[in-house]
């Protein structure tokens, strides 16, 4: 990720068929509203870890121990396992991705503040960058 400026690590996220039970592991600091169902749970000062519900459509593996091939779509990543860095310069860092010939999805949170893009690693990692 040479072409992200000021890059930090803004979450990590798993998916569960239960986030309540899963939450209630955890401290909850925040239930967005999306289409699906998420907690948001504080991990220290700057460290957040997302539960999300899993989407039974998808055909992503439901940790990294039972993946059998890499799923190569990235609009399944928000609702997968993926590692979120977040940039200051978010969108010369989308259009390197994209002169790179690595496919995307990008979309933006509910709020409307942040732009997000979602795509795989070479090694089918997702990863998700978003802007500070």
């Amino acid at each position: 990720m040479a072409a992200a400026a000021g890059a930090f690590l803004n979450h990590v996220s798993r998916e569960s068929s239960d986030v309540r039970r899963l939450a209630d592991f955890y401290k909850e600091v925040e239930n967005p509203k999306f289409e699906f169902g998420v907690i948001w749970l504080k991990l220290g000062s700057s460290l957040f870890l997302h539960l999300i519900e899993r989407d039974p459509k998808t055909k992503l593996p439901e940790g990294p121990w039972s993946a059998t091939s890499a799923v190569a779509d990235p609009k399944n990543l928000p609702r997968g396992h993926h590692v979120c860095f977040s940039v200051s310069n978010f969108d010369s860092f989308v259009q390197t991705l994209k002169e790179k010939g690595i496919e995307t999805h990008e979309r933006t949170q509910p709020n409307g503040k942040t732009k997000q893009v979602f795509f795989f690693d070479p090694d089918g990692n997702g990863l998700e960058v978003a802007s500070t």
